[in-house]
């Protein structure tokens, strides 16, 4: 075995590696159907390399020719497809199917055009540029913009451009007078180990994208509370240090709710009847909190709402709305007299103070209102003094 029919067996195999790594990371990736794409890509691609020893070791060289440019095309044209799903710019397999049975009709009429000609190098070339080069665009079109998103746009530009590179090399150089003798030139041997590079560096940045997708969503569920659907303390509290390095304002706002008597509800619905609450609650602070809010569920039946750039006033505007949203609040499961209340403090997060002072003046805050009574909002006064700020009643 010489040096590129080594090579092509190394092809097959790496291809066939990539295939099986993404059927295993599509089992827990949310981008499933894109990593299920670039599975049958690889295997698509691998059967090309099978093809290129037959050409050189059977006597059906036409037909072994063709199979191995179809291969390498349609396998190809399958990582688009996946490239498409996984940056939101979609491609119909039809039209895909369309493309590649255009191509092999093109293939099939310059097969018995001089091979290391222009007009044999570049149509032959063409199609696998082509598709490279449209994934190129659909990544760098994407609202896409983290760093491994540039890297493999990046990567794809230079994978779809080397096609192009290896049509001008075919020229200089001579691909062999023979489909059947291309595998005994040097041209071969080039051809096939810069392939081999960008076919594991393509894989590897496609199986890095889905794998941050991965670690991304295993970080956001431990952050995130199961039963409310909102982010957990710590999740709270990394939300909170994020928006505070983005925010343009110097004070910002921090709500702390309380469900009232929630044991009563658990010792009289049970537990269930306790989560349909949470859950309600927690679908009430999604739909009127802004948009620019960070929500929390701290507790067990305890919420926080950190507003950005918001005053206590319009905190409090909040706050008064959310307890009389509260009260509205209703569950079939769960008697018509049913009720539910909620007890809230509110504080400034003044210039220069640690969040956390200001979450413990919303706590003393909290706890004036369950004193007064439950079902009312207070206010803590701003205060140099952040562990003993005085409490303001807000009717």
């Amino acid at each position: 075995m010489n040096g590129p029919a080594f090579l092509l067996a190394v092809n097959f195999v790496i291809a066939i590696c990539f295939s099986l790594v993404f059927v295993v990371v599509s089992t827990r990736s949310r981008s499933r159907t894109a990593a299920l794409w670039f599975a049958a890509g690889f295997a698509v691609a691998s059967l090309s390399s099978l093809c290129e020893l037959l050409v050189a070791y059977t006597e059906l060289i036409r037909f072994w020719a063709f199979g191995a440019f179809a291969a390498v095309l349609g396998g190809l044209l399958l990582l688009l497809i996946g490239v498409g799903e996984l940056y939101g710019r979609k491609i119909k397999f039809a039209y895909a199917c369309v493309f590649l049975a255009a191509s092999t009709v093109l293939d099939m009429w310059i097969y018995d055009l001089p091979r290391g000609t222009v007009a044999h190098a570049f149509s032959y070339q063409a199609p696998f540029a082509i598709v490279v080069l449209t994934g190129a665009a659909s990544v760098f079109l994407s609202t896409r913009r983290l760093i491994i998103d540039r890297a493999l746009g990046a990567l794809l530009l230079v994978t779809g451009l080397h096609f192009f590179a290896k049509a001008g090399l075919a020229v200089l150089s001579g691909a062999g007078t023979t489909a059947k003798d291309y595998i005994h030139t040097n041209y071969a041997l080039i051809s096939q180990s810069s392939t081999a590079v960008l076919v594991v560096a393509v894989g590897l940045t496609l199986l890095s994208v889905l794998v941050l997708e991965i670690m991304a969503d295993e970080r956001s569920n431990s952050e995130r509370d199961a039963l409310s659907g909102l982010p957990n303390r710590r999740g709270f509290e990394n939300g909170v240090k994020a928006a505070m390095s983005h925010a343009a304002n110097v004070r910002h706002a921090v709500i702390i709710c309380d469900l009232d008597y929630f044991k009563n509800i658990n010792d009289t619905y049970g537990h269930h009847g306790g989560d349909l609450v949470i859950r309600a609650f927690g679908d009430l602070l999604q739909l009127m909190a802004p948009k620019s809010a960070v929500l929390g569920r701290i507790g067990g039946e305890e919420f926080a709402v950190f507003m950005p750039n918001t005053t206590a006033e319009m905190a409090l505007l909040l706050a008064n709305a959310l307890r009389s949203g509260t009260m509205g609040i209703q569950i079939g499961a769960l008697s018509p007299s049913f009720r539910v209340t909620a007890s809230f403090g509110v504080a400034e997060v003044e210039q220069g103070q640690e969040f956390v002072d200001a979450m413990r003046n919303a706590d003393d805050a909290l706890y004036e209102a369950k004193r007064s009574g439950r079902n009312c909002v207070r206010q803590a006064t701003p205060s140099a003094l952040p562990r003993s700020a005085p409490i303001k009643i807000v009717k």
